[in-house]
């Protein structure tokens, strides 16, 4: 399954069109149909964000990845999944999640830093820029001589007469 085929679920499960689910998640039409169309173009992150802020219920992995369930609400009971994302069959933690395994190492308060404000910018005075418009007149152009081709490989010239 793609990623297309589950903006397309969503579309369904809300029972709007392509124009009317763009406008929900504050995207351009043309985005979406991008993303559904015959090229397949993977949306971008902020198409994603979006769409996971208005429709928070939407399992996040499930969207990027096709795995688990598509709702979040629903859970994975009954399903014969695990409720808990695993790797090999062990529950994994959040990279920075604070637990029994992953303690903080101190409880010492973290000491206060102050920015340092850059140098500023001296403002140079920037000179306007004078624009000229010339008009120069161009002397009469007169016609010369009028050439015609024909396609049996035949011409006339016509010149104006004096």
């Amino acid at each position: 399954m793609t990623i297309k085929d589950r903006f397309k679920m969503i579309m369904d499960r809300e029972k709007l069109t392509a124009g009317a689910f763009a406008e929900s998640i504050g995207v351009a039409q043309a985005t979406i149909s991008h993303i559904l169309g015959p090229r397949n173009k993977y949306p971008s992150t902020e198409v994603i964000l979006r769409l996971h802020q208005r429709y928070s219920d939407v399992n996040l992995e499930w969207l990027l990845t096709g795995l688990g369930s598509m709702s979040n609400a629903n859970g994975n009971e009954g399903t014969g999944l695990p409720t808990e994302p695993t790797i090999n069959g062990e529950i994994e933690y959040p990279l920075f999640a604070e637990n029994a395994v992953n303690a903080p190492n101190s409880t010492e308060e973290y000491e206060n830093r102050k920015e340092t404000p850059l140098d500023t910018p001296r403002k140079a005075q920037k000179e306007p820029v004078k624009q000229e418009i010339i008009y120069k007149e161009q002397p009469v152009r007169k016609i010369t001589e009028i050439r015609i081709f024909f396609d049996d490989n035949t011409f006339e010239i016509f010149r104006p007469e004096k």
